[in-house]
């Protein structure tokens, strides 16, 4: 069975009741529970898992190695700054799918910055709850092989440069 990790950063916790008008209204429970039941009609595990500081999200990524498969993670803030974290993610025997609920980089100039950006093999930013079941659908075709997997760096028509 595929074991997948979903992780959320600082703050996301409050999904719902934290700027629902930039955040959307979704919580992270219902977040959470969408992605469970996504992974049950694929026979995908999902262990779920939230923390405010990067060390503990790091615990968690270290903590997966042979027991996951991958990762997806919205790291929140740490995005821009969490140098730890960014090093853990490189050193990661499996993939790590980065996503964001809103544009980071329609947002103020700081945001831009994304040391993580890098260390994963994709990003999904600005599409809202939706985004994470985008990224546990690339995520696991890229596990199994499929076009996302075999396409790395060749743009949908195949063959040239993205």
């Amino acid at each position: 069975m595929t074991r997948l990790g979903l992780a959320n950063g600082p703050n996301l916790g409050r999904l719902g009741q934290r700027e629902p008008a930039l955040y959307g209204t979704a919580t992270l429970a219902e977040i959470e529970a969408a992605a469970v039941e996504w992974g049950r009609e694929r026979g995908v595990a999902i262990e779920a898992f939230q923390a405010n500081g990067e060390g503990a999200l790091i615990d968690f990524f270290e903590a997966g190695v042979g027991r996951l498969d991958g990762a997806v993670l919205n790291p929140g803030a740490l995005a821009h700054y969490g140098w730890a974290l960014r090093d853990c993610i490189a050193a990661l025997p499996y993939p790590v799918v980065e996503v964001h609920l809103t544009n980071v980089f329609q947002r103020e100039p700081f945001r831009h910055r994304m040391v993580l950006a890098a260390a994963t093999v994709g990003q999904i930013t600005g599409l809202g709850a939706i985004g994470y079941q985008l990224a546990l659908e690339a995520l696991y075709a890229r596990l199994q092989g499929g076009a996302w997997a075999s396409q790395a760096g060749q743009n949908l028509q195949g063959g040239g440069q993205p």
